[in-house]
């Protein structure tokens, strides 16, 4: 596999349906009215949403990933410049997936803190030593300039604020701190978008039900696609990061026969 990166400052921050002065506004994606009424309802929907299904997610996110989940996350810190004895805080950590590769790179449990806002989904996770707190992206719990490294894993669709995000994102870090947010990227080409479609929505929820998971699970799955189809584009996300601040802003995609596994990396100047 190799990368894709897009730069700080490359292309147009716009496409259709999501003109200049929209991204202005910072939230992710429009509201999505089949699940909640307005903006202002999407906190607790989605809140509820993760605490219901929390049980759940680990098993569905394996038949999601198809078995390369850990590898990938591993990777993605790796490349983001993860390294032992930094102090790494995982925003939305929700069943641990990503905040565990980060232990396994850092060296010490006690160097991660998890934050998010769902305390179902951190009930779930097993990561002895790792600090939990109950926090949202847009408020981040923690002193100016308290940690080396900042992670998000698939998190970045369900914040209300990524303005907001990701200014707390730049306070929080030291200078020289890095970021890396990892999130599934929408396909370019129409077939691409049209079978991932068809997994998400269709297919990884009657997997979820035959695997004993609730309905609300299988309800979360199809609600997850919808988050990826609706969200504003990735040079929307990179220019965001400039205006709070970051450098060297970039967004890497594995490359395959979809391409939506990416994340985006990023550095506070020091």
């Amino acid at each position: 596999m190799y990368s894709a990166s897009t730069s700080a400052g490359s292309g147009s921050s716009t496409e259709p349906g999501y003109p200049k002065e929209s991204i202005i506004a910072r939230a992710p994606h429009p509201p999505l009215t089949a699940y909640y009424a307005s903006e202002n309802e999407r906190r607790s929907f989605v809140g509820k949403l993760f605490d219901r299904t929390a049980s759940d997610y680990d098993r569905i996110d394996r038949l999601l990933a198809l078995g390369s989940g850990p590898w990938y996350r591993n990777q993605a810190l790796r490349r983001a410049g993860l390294a032992t004895g930094m102090r790494v805080v995982d925003i939305g950590i929700g069943t641990g997936l990503v905040a565990r590769e980060a232990v396994k790179l850092v060296g010490d449990p006690t160097l991660v803190i998890g934050v998010d806002p769902s305390v179902g989904m951190m009930s779930q996770a097993q990561l002895p030593g790792v600090k939990l707190i109950e926090g949202r992206a847009e408020a981040i719990p923690f002193p100016d300039a308290s940690f080396d490294f900042l992670s998000m894993g698939y998190a970045l669709r369900h914040i209300s604020d990524i303005d907001a995000a990701f200014r707390e994102f730049h306070r929080v870090l030291k200078p020289g701190g890095r970021l890396c947010l990892l999130e599934i990227t929408k396909p370019e080409r129409a077939w691409s978008r049209t079978l991932l479609k068809g997994y998400m929505r269709g297919v990884v929820p009657v997997l979820a039900r035959l695997t004993g998971c609730s309905a609300e699970s299988a309800k979360l799955w199809r609600y997850y696609w919808d988050t990826i189809e609706a969200c504003v584009p990735p040079a929307a996300v990179i220019d965001t990061l400039v205006e709070a601040g970051f450098t060297g802003a970039k967004r890497h995609v594995e490359t395959g026969a979809l391409s939506i596994l990416a994340e985006y990396q990023a550095v506070k100047a020091g």
